[in-house]
């Protein structure tokens, strides 16, 4: 009984006040706080690390979400990719080396920031909050691939259903129930993210056309004294 209100609420009653904060707030501050949908950047502060911690981060986390998109838009796709057992290899292999290239490019960045007097000065609790968040989301990823292997099988024909059952307003925790505690801690760590997300400074993701990841290098020079 107790184990059922649980998961009642970590999986009914929490994405729905995690996504009701993403749309108001969300909305809210770009009314109230325009100016913050934009990227801060501490490349003038230090470029070296900067590079090799944040290009990783971003190609691999680019690929892990365009991987769950795929599943959840459609799995019926992926179930069919995955009857041939080398392609379900091929997947899985993949899923987890972008897996790994996330991770190494996060805590990379979480070095850099502790590691660099500047950055340190400029990161905000905030951040380091969604750093952490980050890296246990990141890292419980890594560890499902290890430890519950086929998660695009699965994710494909359990969580799909759920999650699409969440936005029909119609829950169905069944099946989340039989779940793993690990794939647990993974969706409702991913709700919480969605839910502080508005106050963090990856609003500027949320800009179209977000010229970001395709955009030239900018070139800086410092004119005066040395």
């Amino acid at each position: 009984m107790t184990g059922h209100i649980l998961d009642t609420f970590l999986f009914v009653a929490l994405p729905y006040v995690c996504l009701f904060t993403f749309l108001l707030m969300t909305i809210h501050r770009y009314r109230m706080q325009s100016f913050s949908y934009s990227s801060l950047s501490s490349q003038f502060l230090e470029n070296k690390h900067h590079f090799w911690a944040v290009v990783p981060f971003h190609y691999g986390i680019l690929a892990v979400t365009v991987g769950h998109l795929i599943a959840f838009f459609i799995p019926r796709s992926i179930l069919v990719w995955n009857s041939h057992p080398l392609r379900l290899y091929i997947l899985e292999v993949s899923a987890l080396a972008c897996g790994l290239l996330t991770l190494i490019g996060l805590a990379g960045i979480v070095v850099r920031r502790v590691t660099t007097t500047k950055i340190r000065r400029v990161t905000t609790p905030t951040d380091w909050i969604l750093f952490a968040m980050l890296l246990l989301q990141t890292i419980s990823g890594v560890a499902i691939a290890l430890f519950h292997p086929w998660g695009s099988s699965w994710f494909a024909s359990n969580l799909t259903p759920y999650l699409w059952s969440i936005f029909k307003l119609n829950p169905e925790i069944s099946y989340v129930a039989a779940m793993p505690h690990l794939v647990k801690a993974h969706i409702v760590l991913a709700f919480l993210t969605i839910g502080f997300f508005p106050f963090t400074r990856l609003v500027h993701l949320l800009v179209i056309p977000n010229p970001y990841l395709w955009r030239k290098p900018q070139v800086v020079r410092w004119y005066g004294r040395k």
